[in-house]
């Protein structure tokens, strides 16, 4: 699993429809996940802080955690079926865990409203997620390619032995 920020929402430019984008730590992984604009509404409101007057369904999962001494410990966006993603929010309640089934839309409106970390599974980053900086990915595989070409059986030997030798004692 890779941690991952949520780095803004964006509109697509053919539908309009909102799009939550999450960044991981290098900021070199994308991922885009379609939303509805009302949980669009419900994520940008956590990021600006904005507190209703009465709570929202959001904001009413969290004073329920408070209420009954529960935290989330983390949001896991575990996989990618039929281009939907499935989340699960991690509640901890004394000394018991629970994962719970969120869609991730709300799951990462309620993680923003409790400051509560954002993983998602590396088979869903490997499906669906999209390069932010191309030129630091061709320059990775160009390093790499240069090492495998550079490599040599010597490289593979032990200091002092060789690769595949046995004693017996």
């Amino acid at each position: 699993m890779l941690e991952m920020k949520l780095a803004g929402i964006a509109l697509d430019a053919a539908t309009r429809n909102p799009i939550v984008l999450l960044r991981d730590a290098t900021e070199r992984r994308q991922l885009p996940i379609f939303i509805g604009q009302d949980q669009a509404r419900a994520i940008i409101n956590a990021l600006e802080n904005q507190v209703p007057p009465r709570p929202l369904t959001h904001d009413l999962m969290v004073n329920i955690f408070e209420e009954w001494d529960m935290a989330l410990e983390r949001v896991v966006i575990h996989s990618l079926h039929d281009n939907t993603f499935y989340a699960v929010l991690t509640l901890r309640q004394g000394d018991k865990t629970r994962e719970i089934d969120a869609r991730p839309s709300d799951a990462i409106a309620i993680a923003l409203r409790t400051d509560s970390p954002i993983w998602v599974m590396e088979e869903v980053i490997a499906d669906a997620s999209i390069p932010v900086d191309r030129d630091a990915d061709e320059a990775e595989r160009k390093a790499f390619r240069s090492f495998l070409a550079n490599l040599s059986p010597h490289d593979f030997t032990e200091q002092g032995g060789r690769l595949g030798s046995s004693e017996e004692a």
